[in-house]
């Protein structure tokens, strides 16, 4: 029964792969993609997990006008031809008036997509859809202030196109939702998302899965790299090892005292006010936490320093920067930042630097 099932699935999307290949060509009334949720749901959903993924919830860049004169056109999801151009106003009075965002969509591969947009500036983000082929309009009042106004006249709005459309977008949403989620769903679902997205490969090690680590063994300036695969720091660091490529979302540093306290300078540390800090914690205190209280399912390597490099690692400075550091804000703003070091050079696919001020 189940070979009969699994052949009729597959007998079922080469059909389904064959007539959109075949409307491509034709303005049909529907798309096979657009009536996919109307299906029984182990019908329509492996084929949509097929063509999506929590990726699609990334828009992709398209242009930017910032002029009647300075027009934008690009093909969508949706409509094959599509326009776009500023027009400045000011209807209000103010100081630095507004701005209407004209955009002309044509041509629809059916009679029941849609297209979903995302319009922004590096002082605000808007965004609409458009179902029917005719030309819209988005009205911004007044921009906010001269610097908005500067920006848009000289590097314009910035337009990103939902390549998913907005039944893609929604399935990805609930792609994305498990990564975040403290649960065994969670944990395979960022390990699939390592697997297709980075090509990364996870073997289970035999049992026991953690072991003490004794004090007199570690020195300063020892590692260590740790991967969280489950929860709400586990969701970020996935997408974190994505972008940078690493396979560590988190990483801390040993130190000892002169009298021989081993201590763990970390960034992200969470203090009693519930702030993300640089911080200094005690070796017992940190890793009784990752042991006993730490929900995420760390994976903590520890790397020691080679004798080498050991025998030239000033642990003096090391100390003295570690405390003018303590207690000083980490957190996303410093995260999302440290993997780009090039000015396009860093970012995946669909990623690009014109994400960076959404």
């Amino acid at each position: 029964m189940a070979s009969s099932s699994s052949s009729l699935f597959r007998c079922f999307l080469h059909f389904f792969f064959f007539i959109i290949s075949q409307v491509q060509a034709a303005n049909l009334p529907f798309h096979p993609r657009d009536v996919l949720p109307l299906l029984p749901r182990q019908v329509s959903w492996p084929v949509l997990n097929s063509l999506n993924s929590p990726v699609d919830l990334l828009p992709s860049f398209v242009g930017s006008v910032s002029s009647s004169n300075r027009i934008v056109n690009w093909k969508g999801a949706c409509f094959y031809e599509n326009t776009a151009w500023v027009e400045f106003h000011n209807k209000t009075g103010s100081e630095f008036g507004g701005g209407t965002l004209h955009i002309k969509v044509s041509y629809p591969h059916s009679w029941t997509c849609m297209d979903l947009y995302v319009f922004a500036t590096p002082y605000r983000v808007t965004w609409d859809y458009y179902f029917l082929s005719r030309e819209h309009t988005l009205e911004i009042k007044e921009w906010q202030d001269k610097a908005e106004y500067e920006y848009v006249k000289n590097r314009g709005i910035s337009i990103f196109l939902m390549q998913a459309g907005m039944l893609g977008t929604l399935q990805a949403l609930w792609d994305v939702f498990p990564l975040f989620t403290n649960t065994g769903w969670g944990e395979n679902s960022n390990i699939g998302f390592l697997e297709k997205h980075m090509g990364a490969t996870f073997e289970e090690r035999p049992q026991p899965w953690f072991t003490n680590i004794s004090v007199d063994d570690v020195h300063s300036g020892d590692f260590l790299a740790i991967s969280k695969i489950r929860g709400r720091w586990g969701g970020f660091e996935t997408l974190e090892k994505w972008v940078s490529g690493a396979y560590a979302g988190h990483t801390a540093v040993c130190l000892k005292d002169s009298e021989g306290k081993l201590w763990i300078g970390e960034s992200g540390h969470e203090n009693e006010k519930g702030e993300d800090i640089i911080a200094i914690v005690p070796w017992d205190e940190w890793w009784d936490f990752e042991l006993n209280k730490d929900d995420s399912n760390p994976h903590i390597a520890y790397l020691p320093l080679h004798p080498d490099v050991r025998a030239k690692f000033n642990e003096t400075a090391a100390w003295e920067y570690a405390l003018s550091m303590a207690g000083k804000p980490y957190g996303y703003h410093n995260m999302i930042f440290s993997w780009i070091d090039t000015i396009g050079g860093n970012y995946p696919p669909p990623l690009d630097a014109h994400l960076l001020q959404l």
